[in-house]
């Protein structure tokens, strides 16, 4: 369910951001006045929203908190690495991963090590012989 409410915003933004095709004197004019008692409108309307549907304030709160909880969770881990990353000495090459495992909270980590999470080396591959040298001509 929240990823179709995902997709309809973000083809929404899509849709507005593209150009009309048209000229721009076939959209309506709209003067001050009225969008502002259009808006006035719309903002008694919402007013009036938790009259009519109790539930929905409800559970819109829930999930206000829920979406607040998990912003503040992000916010504090963020916060603590970049601090880490600021009190380190300048002069030193950091290690990332150490780093990294220091700051995010025990109950956060998972169960991979430092040494788990270390990029593999891997050799470059070598290029396959020319099609002249396969076929034993000059490559000039």
């Amino acid at each position: 369910m929240f990823f179709l409410l995902r997709m309809a915003f973000w083809l929404g933004v899509v849709c507005v951001l593209l150009p009309s095709g048209g000229s721009q004197t076939s959209q309506p004019q709209i003067d001050a006045a009225s969008a502002v008692s259009v808006a006035g409108a719309a903002l008694n309307d919402m007013r009036g929203f938790c009259d009519r549907q109790p539930q929905a304030c409800v559970t819109g709160g829930k999930v206000a908190v829920a979406i607040g909880a998990k912003a503040e969770a992000g916010a504090r881990t963020l916060f603590e690495l970049i601090s880490a990353k600021l009190s380190e000495p300048s002069g030193t090459t950091p290690d990332h991963t150490s780093s990294i495992a220091k700051t995010i909270p025990v109950s956060a980590q998972g169960t991979l090590t430092p040494a788990d999470m270390a990029p593999e080396w891997h050799s470059p591959v070598p290029l396959p012989p020319r099609r002249e040298a396969r076929n034993g001509r000059s490559a000039v």
